[in-house]
């Protein structure tokens, strides 16, 4: 008869035991918490995120034409690549007047990228964009687009990014532009998100 293998438990740690234990030297050992009372008559306070005023019903009130639209990066260097005009693509998408907007994040990402995207830069630098400027630290622009979002409800975002559309479809009232079969989509989000009506 053979003995049997026992598995290896993954990652075991050594049992420690708890510095308030009686087995420790009472000097060593660390004092117990005391929990302080609650006062009944103190006011409590709870943090209760407010919601826009412009989701009032179903759909963002705030969006409207000339729709602002907020550029990716990527979103440049895809429609150099599809070929697409990117200010007559976005009002025949839209069927309205659209004001492209790029921050400076996004603007010091494409010049990090160096001379390959001389193109996406020559756009960027376009006088129908309109320059948001950024007043954080780096050139991440994700972080930097999430926010601008979430505090101003008035931009649809344009990306083709996989991650930063994740974050944005948590936001409600915002809605995201894409680029399928060479030419401009729009995502709606539901109607309970407070999705625009096109």
């Amino acid at each position: 008869q053979g003995k049997q293998k026992k598995a290896r438990k993954y990652a075991v740690m050594k049992r420690m035991i708890s510095l308030r234990d009686e087995r420790i030297n009472e000097k060593d050992r660390a004092k117990a918490r005391v929990k302080k009372k609650e006062d009944p008559s103190a006011i409590k306070e709870r943090e209760v995120p407010q919601h826009p005023s412009c989701l009032f019903f179903q759909y963002n009130t705030q969006l409207g034409p000339p729709y602002h639209i907020l550029i990716d990066t990527n979103f440049i260097n895809f429609s150099i690549k599809a070929k697409l005009d990117l200010v007559q693509s976005m009002m025949d998408c839209l069927y309205a007047k659209c004001i492209p907007c790029i921050t400076d994040c996004v603007m010091g990402e494409i010049e990090k990228l160096g001379q390959k995207y001389r193109v996406a830069l020559r756009i960027a630098k376009d006088p129908r964009f309109e320059r948001l400027p950024c007043m954080h630290k780096g050139t991440y622009a994700d972080d930097c687009l999430v926010q601008r979002v979430t505090q101003h409800k008035c931009y649809i975002v344009a990306t083709v990014d996989k991650e930063l559309k994740r974050r944005i479809r948590k936001i409600p009232g915002v809605p995201i532009m894409y680029i399928s079969r060479h030419r401009y989509n729009i995502e709606r989000m539901p109607d309970d998100y407070g999705a625009p009506r096109f």
